[in-house]
């Protein structure tokens, strides 16, 4: 006899939504990749997702799309017919402007259609193109679940959106994200940084796109900075640090220039808003050759020791597949749990997430 069914649990269904589904890794020619998440408790802070653009959306229905409309916005609007799309909308206000020269809606027709020229060409760069996301919420319970849980909603609803407009990221929705993980000053239930200095709820995040060359372009809101294993030099590299941009956590830092500035609470304003030039770069050159992200509860990013001990759990696995190199990862910092555990600082046992990117 089947068991009735009842519902899952909040700590049930917040594990379930923030960890990662294998059967959603990108593939990518001459790139593997594969991640894992252990929390700390029956939930945690920690989230981990690949960003499969073929398997999430319709590439080509969205070329199609965008590929209509640089048509449609080219034809004028037939007498009297109301407007078909935004373009039209906007001509026939500028219509409505003094001095209005005709000249003006050929140029802007022009200038809409080509947009949507580009929203295609830069559509069609995901069919070779994987994303992952990395979000850690201070702490590793119930409420820092609901947190990262947050941030992943947020960002999927932006990414419809940026899809549409652009047919790729952008910086600007990273300045969203960070915007709604800031503590409002008049909404009673902001997510973000509160007054109380006890009480803070902050997350940072990291998001990255990499393409079958081995290039790996991301942003990074507190998160700690992705490692490099050179499998010629059978060691991790320095990293030019004037190209790892990295801002303050998310909805600690409000770019002075943002007309809701004085509506949410900063640590201090940021001269301006994220760029394309503040997106980090990191290339994997050789065959081989593996990138490492983590959450601080794997590695803080600080500790010379720690890294060197790392440093060997990947020299003696960095032949095997990235899975296998996940695992040997995930098992070195549980072994570190133990240690803690041992010595009563268990305490400090975070919620673990490691990510692996190799070049074959």
């Amino acid at each position: 006899m089947a068991r009735p069914y009842t519902d899952p649990s909040i700590d049930e269904y917040l594990r379930e939504r923030l960890m990662p589904v294998e059967g959603t890794i990108p593939h990518l020619p001459g790139i593997e990749m594969y991640g894992n998440s252990i929390p700390a408790g029956t939930v945690g802070g920690d989230l981990f997702e690949y960003i499969n653009f073929q398997q999430r959306y319709d590439i080509d229905a969205r070329i199609q799309r965008a590929t209509k409309l640089s048509k449609e916005f080219l034809e004028p609007l037939p007498p009297g017919a109301s407007p078909r799309n935004s373009v039209d909308d906007h001509v026939e206000w500028l219509k409505t402007r003094p001095g209005y020269p005709s000249e003006m809606e050929t140029e802007y027709r022009d200038a809409r259609s080509s947009e949507q020229v580009r929203v295609a060409e830069d559509l069609h760069e995901l069919y070779s193109t994987a994303g992952v996301l990395l979000v850690d919420a201070q702490g590793h319970g119930i409420i820092s679940a609901k947190i990262a849980s947050t941030v992943h909603d947020t960002f999927h609803a932006f990414m419809l959106s940026e899809l549409d407009r652009r047919g790729k990221t952008t910086p600007e929705l990273f300045e969203k994200i960070n915007l709604r993980l800031a503590q409002s000053v008049t909404a009673r239930n902001a997510l973000g940084r509160s007054e109380k200095e006890n009480a803070r709820e902050i997350a940072t995040m990291l998001y990255g796109e990499v393409h079958p060359d081995g290039h790996f372009r991301f942003v990074n809101f507190g998160h700690p900075p992705p490692l490099v294993f050179s499998a010629e030099d059978r060691k991790f590299t320095k990293v030019d640090k004037n190209r790892m941009v990295q801002f303050l956590a998310l909805g600690l830092q409000i770019p002075e220039d943002h007309p809701d500035r004085n509506r949410y609470f900063s640590m201090q304003f940021r001269q301006r808003r994220a760029s394309p030039a503040d997106v980090a770069e990191i290339t994997l050159i050789n065959p081989g050759d593996v990138l490492f992200l983590y959450t601080d509860g794997v590695y803080d990013g600080s500790d010379e020791e720690e890294r060197q001990e790392l440093e060997a759990v990947m020299r003696e696995h960095c032949h095997l597949p990235a899975k296998d190199i996940c695992n040997a990862l995930l098992e070195h910092a549980q072994m570190e749990d133990d240690h803690l555990r041992q010595i009563g600082e268990q305490d400090r046992i975070d919620d673990k997430t490691v990510f692996i990117i190799k070049r074959n």
